[in-house]
């Protein structure tokens, strides 16, 4: 029994291909660091008002 692969050898880029490909993975990889930052940003934000609000009920509870 023998084996034959169906898979294909990499395709060689042309040098302008190589360039677009690179550009259009730094303009993805760029948008998806602002997506990150972003998110970041939110959590963090959240997270603090979720702080501040806790603290705020704690406070009053022991002021009771």
């Amino acid at each position: 029994m023998t084996y034959e692969s169906t898979a294909k050898p990499p395709r060689i880029l042309t040098p302008e291909e190589r360039r677009a490909r690179d550009a259009t993975r730094k303009v993805e990889a760029d948008q998806a660091m602002r997506e990150h930052q972003e998110a970041q940003r939110a959590f963090y934000a959240n997270r603090e008002r979720l702080r501040a609000e806790r603290l705020a009920r704690e406070a009053a509870d022991k002021g009771d």
